[in-house]
């Protein structure tokens, strides 16, 4: 980092970066380059194209640095910066999250809706199919429980399916989450999530985005968004995923940046068991239970592994076990200490009662 990452920066330098930060084709790498090579956003503005040249940086760049439109964008992000609850974290900076900052192409600029102070809390990635199964996304829903119980921060990119299932899920149990967006946190997408992200951040949770606020969705930028999924997190559970899934983007990431990635099977004739099944032939963590991943990121947590410790509260002792995974009714009797009929009588009125459901042989706890 620069000698800046001890420094204040001032109105004059936050508004240069924030130009900076709109102009086309400056990515992260050109950004810090910029910043290396001029020593300040504010100089890198007013240099000569030909010192932006030798830099090696498209004209484009150089060209529109000085649009009214680049000024006007800037002006509105340093209003919107005046609202409670918003905040922009820049890459050198002491309140940057510290694991970001380890990658290599990490956000120059990070804008936050919420409370930026859980970022550098444990985060665990849950992440997988937008068109998920209802087993799917009641595991994943409580996985999530059971993580942010565990003192977790679950971090997902606010897509539908099993990324929606996993900060609700959070939230639901009083734990706090993160949302990654793929566009500006003016130009939320998609919409259906927005009532939920509006609740993350009311909650002490928060939703973030590299973006420009502006920023409308672009095919390119959601496996951009992914490395930031990963790179905040100390590891990534895909919870349901076909092989072309994004998840598998943010899974080789996730590999990539030294972080731990994790897999949950499924059925061989589900098509969104695939991916799970390929990351696991290529060596990541087959999980079943929430101990699979505690002991993978034991030096991480300073919580007791006692299962009583991450399972919600719940007056029902099956559910106690269907809220940490799935189980069959056998795998349930032997955990229980309950005989099989018995086991078998309590699940079909768990499942008549709404909380409890059967698929493929496992039993799922609902999400209520």
């Amino acid at each position: 980092m620069s000698l800046s990452a001890v420094t204040p920066v001032s109105p004059a330098e936050l508004e240069a970066r924030l130009r900076l930060h709109r102009l086309p084709e400056l990515g992260p790498v050109r950004f810090k380059r910029l910043l290396e090579a001029f020593g300040s956003a504010s100089k890198a503005i007013s240099a000569p194209a030909s010192a932006w040249r030798a830099l090696g940086l498209p004209p484009a760049c150089s060209q529109a640095r000085r649009c009214a439109d680049i000024r006007d964008g800037a002006s509105h992000a340093l209003a919107w910066l005046e609202r409670p609850a918003q905040h922009l974290l820049m890459w050198d900076q002491p309140d940057y999250p510290a694991l970001l900052a380890q990658i290599s192409d990490a956000p120059p600029l990070l804008f936050v809706a919420g409370d930026p102070g859980i970022l550098e809390k444990p985060q665990l990635a849950m992440v997988g199919s937008r068109r998920a199964s209802r087993p799917g996304m009641d595991t994943a829903a409580a996985f999530s429980r059971s993580l942010a119980g565990a003192g977790f921060v679950i971090t997902s990119g606010l897509a539908l399916g099993i990324d929606a299932a996993a900060h609700q899920a959070a939230l639901d149990v009083g734990g706090q989450t993160v949302g990654v967006l793929g566009t500006g946190l003016e130009k939320f997408y998609p919409q259906r999530n927005r009532r939920l992200a509006d609740a993350m951040i009311a909650s002490g949770s928060a939703v973030l985005s590299e973006f420009p606020l502006d920023a409308g969705p672009s095919a390119g930028n959601f496996p951009r968004r992914n490395r930031i999924i990963s790179g905040l997190s100390l590891g990534v559970l895909v919870v349901e995923a076909s092989v072309a899934s994004g998840s598998l983007i943010t899974a080789r990431l996730a590999a990539e940046q030294g972080r731990e990635v994790f897999a949950m099977p499924g059925s061989i004739h589900h098509p969104g068991a695939r991916g799970c099944h390929q990351l696991i032939r290529d060596g990541a963590v087959l999980v079943e239970t929430i101990e699979h991943i505690l002991e993978a990121l034991r030096g991480w947590q300073r919580l007791s592994l006692s299962t009583e410790t991450f399972t919600p509260a719940t007056t029902h002792p099956l559910l106690k076990l269907l809220h940490a995974a799935p189980h069959t009714s056998e795998a349930l009797a032997d955990a229980s200490g309950w005989a099989l009929p018995k086991v078998l009588a309590a699940l079909t009125e768990l499942e008549m009662d709404g909380r409890a459901v059967c698929e493929s042989g496992r039993w799922f706890a609902r999400v209520s």
